[in-house]
């Protein structure tokens, strides 16, 4: 009996330890006083028609629609490569291993990650009802700031 006391004491100090010795995420500070849209495309290294034809479109998007607030940076367009070493934390966060679409909204210091993922491959080929939907979507957001 004292055998199985003792081994439980163990067992139950090794979890606690072990659990204990695990990187524990780091919180991200954010400025408060900045309240911006992030608009994030990743991908990886080889890409397929449909996913140059998101970033294209994105891109045609913003700088059709909304020149004024990427040159006063309320909307910042970041095309980010997952599989490079130093996007790894980013594609983590969103969890995003290929080709992504993400709005991130910055308001009074908390992040709201709207995934666009499903909408971006729908419509990817079509620019006239990508670019519909993105500027609805951006429209929609940037009343919130």
């Amino acid at each position: 009996m004292k055998t199985l006391k003792f081994l439980t004491i163990i067992s139950i100090s090794l979890f606690l330890v072990s659990c204990n010795g695990q990187n524990k995420k780091e919180k991200e500070s954010i400025d408060t006083s900045i309240s911006k849209i992030e608009v994030l495309d990743f991908h990886s290294t080889h890409r397929c028609m449909t996913c140059n034809a998101i970033e294209a479109n994105t891109r045609f998007t913003l700088n059709t629609y909304f020149s004024k607030e990427l040159k006063d940076e309320k909307i910042i367009f970041k095309v980010i490569n997952v599989d490079e070493k130093e996007n790894e934390k980013i594609a983590e966060k969103f969890e995003a291993s290929g080709t992504s679409l993400f709005i991130n909204v910055i308001k009074d210091g908390k992040e709201t990650k709207i995934d666009l993922t499903d909408f971006a491959f729908m419509n990817g080929n079509d620019q006239k009802t990508f670019s519909k939907g993105l500027k609805s979507r951006l429209e929609t957001e940037l009343k919130t700031l």
